[in-house]
């Protein structure tokens, strides 16, 4: 298959949306988006981004029935670990599936990796879902450990009104 990787931009944004709605749908909590294409050209896009994106794209000839040329997205942040240092954090991958299984994933990761080591990373981190097998296997034939398993973390977060209480002085 033919496709290409690239620095996201401005105008991907609507194509992001897009996936992170279709990825969101397949992790069943589509109810949980709120993020808007705007979001993402202000929180990505801005003179101190939040967020850094690449994309794949399939030649014309290779287009979906809806005609989307972008098939696959990451988005990816910088981040510190105080026992390992720089770190690279992956919030999403995702190929559209009818382009599954045909090394765009990997492509995506592969990029991610390759910018956090430019960037003097030591480690990529991520979160998968835990019935998403496929994604499992994946990313365990990448390399990838379950620190889950191995270390006994737990993903915690705090947010909307519980935010905003522990945000007080």
């Amino acid at each position: 298959m033919d496709f290409s990787i690239r620095a996201a931009n401005l105008e991907d944004c609507k194509d992001i949306a897009r996936m992170i709605l279709e990825l969101a749908e397949y992790e069943k909590v589509s109810e949980h988006v709120k993020v808007t294409q705007k979001d993402l050209e202000q929180d990505g896009f801005s003179k101190n981004p939040f967020f850094h994106g690449i994309v794949a794209e399939v030649p014309e000839a290779q287009r979906t029935k809806d005609g989307h040329v972008k098939v696959g997205y990451a988005l990816y942040f910088l981040s510190y670990s105080s026992w390992k240092g720089r770190c690279v954090y992956m919030e999403d991958l995702y190929v559209m599936p009818q382009f599954r299984g045909k090394g765009i994933g990997k492509a995506l990761m592969s990029k991610v990796a390759q910018l956090g080591m430019a960037a003097g990373c030591t480690q990529l981190n991520f979160t998968v879902l835990d019935w998403n097998k496929a994604s499992l296997d994946f990313y365990m034939a990448q390399g990838c450990s379950d620190v889950t398993a191995a270390l006994g973390y737990h993903v915690m977060r705090c947010e909307g009104e519980e935010l905003e209480r522990l945000a007080q002085p």
